[in-house]
């Protein structure tokens, strides 16, 4: 069989039930991993598959659909227009039906999803939850804005912070959290690490190292007319650490998260007067899984 996939498509994009014949579940399954993790690579040792194999599953399933999915460089794969579109019709789907076909039986099972760390103060409120309904409760760590919600990848999720406004998400205060600031031991502000105490104000005279994906602190926190230099980016927890390691600028964390991470280069030393962090739970306004709605609709977390 050619393995080489149609680089053309038939009007209107992809196949719609007269395509679907051919299609299984471990070629949607292959789909979606190479499209999240843009590397065949990182896609085949996220399923625990060679990459051949994975390879030659997404080019069956561009066959099958007759249309280029996914655009491949030696450096980097992109999804094509059909493989966008298709993608954004499939995340949410497929896990949703992997729901559906679990064996009669089983304990359902409500995905949790989290950025970076969960609050400790929820262990009490999901064992609850399990106590109350007999499900399970499985954690699903997502280095994104919406902890996998918009992916289909969680039902419910932790986000620290305001979700975007265009999330098409329903949020609830569960908790709020103090905030540290992370001062790397070398550079310009390496005279921080040695204080026991800042003043959030004190920070607007220092560059601000921020976390952009699934960061709490922006500059905007402080007044417009005293706020913080932005000095570089981070797009996850571990390359913040790092920035700030290396004394590009200073960091804000929440004080939980700060407390069960080290690193040799960073002390983390108390603010006052900052705002606390705003922990919300989240959930799709539309097609929110029923057990997920239960456990939106539990009260607040306690936090002592």
């Amino acid at each position: 069989m050619d393995e080489t996939p149609s680089t053309g498509s038939p009007a209107g994009g992809p196949r719609g039930v007269d395509g679907l014949d051919g299609v299984e579940l471990r070629h949607l399954r292959a789909f979606l991993a190479v499209a999240e993790e843009r590397s065949f690579t990182h896609a085949a040792d996220r399923l625990r598959v060679g990459q051949p194999a994975l390879t030659r599953t997404v080019r069956a399933l561009e066959e099958t659909l007759a249309t280029r999915l996914l655009d491949r460089t030696t450096r980097r794969v992109e999804l094509t227009a059909d493989g966008r579109r298709l993608y954004t019709e499939l995340a949410p789907l497929l896990p949703r039906l992997a729901t559906a076909l679990r064996a009669p039986g089983s304990q359902p099972v409500l995905r949790l999803g989290f950025t970076s760390l969960l609050p400790a103060a929820c262990a009490e409120r999901n064992a609850a939850f399990e106590a109350a309904t007999g499900a399970g409760v499985r954690l699903v760590r997502r280095d994104t804005p919406l902890a996998g919600l918009d992916t289909g990848e969680s039902d419910v999720a932790v986000l620290r912070g305001d979700a975007p406004p265009d999330a098409g998400v329903r949020t609830r205060v569960l908790l709020h959290e103090p905030r540290v600031a992370a001062v790397g031991r070398l550079g310009a502000a390496g005279t921080l690490a040695r204080r026991r105490v800042l003043d959030w104000a004190e920070l607007a005279d220092h560059p601000l190292v921020v976390n952009t994906v699934t960061g709490s602190t922006r500059p905007e926190l402080w007044p417009a007319d005293r706020r913080p230099r932005l000095a570089c980016t981070a797009d996850n927890f571990d390359e913040w650490l790092e920035a700030v390691a290396a004394g590009h600028g200073v960091g804000v964390a929440p004080q939980e998260v700060a407390a069960r991470h080290t690193h040799p280069g960073i002390r983390f030393v108390r603010l006052k007067n900052a705002p606390p962090v705003t922990v919300h739970l989240a959930l799709p306004i539309r097609g929110a899984h029923p057990l997920a709605e239960r456990f939106f609709e539990m009260g607040a977390v306690r936090t002592g």
